[in-house]
């Protein structure tokens, strides 16, 4: 899968996040968030080199359960998951080498 340049127009239940298989990028953010905005170009360029990631982009905010679950609490917050399960998470990310590193762990766990 590609990347996601689009957030979700209903985030999924955290039920079906749990039950999900492979690797997971989950994207916490808003579209107004210049945090956000900015970290698009680096992810853009790291994500080509994984096709098989599955990549959820979640509008975040207030009220907003999936994100509670995951106790978000600034944008973006990248969640990686192995088969439904959290392996790393990066808050802000500011470069291609943490995400690059972040991906190498849920590609190897199993």
């Amino acid at each position: 899968m590609t990347m996601n340049e689009v957030y979700v127009e209903i985030e999924p239940a955290r039920a079906q996040i749990d039950m999900l298989d492979g690797p997971t990028l989950l994207e916490f953010g808003s579209p107004t968030c210049g945090h956000c905005r900015a970290v698009q170009p680096i992810m853009a360029s790291v994500l080509t080199d994984h096709p098989s990631l599955r990549h959820i982009k979640i509008a975040d905010g207030r009220g907003r359960p999936l994100g509670r679950s995951f106790k978000v609490k600034l944008w973006p917050t990248l969640v990686f998951l192995s088969d439904g399960r959290e392996v790393v998470r990066l808050i802000r990310p500011s470069d291609a080498i943490e995400i690059r590193n972040a991906l190498a762990q849920i590609s190897t766990t199993k």
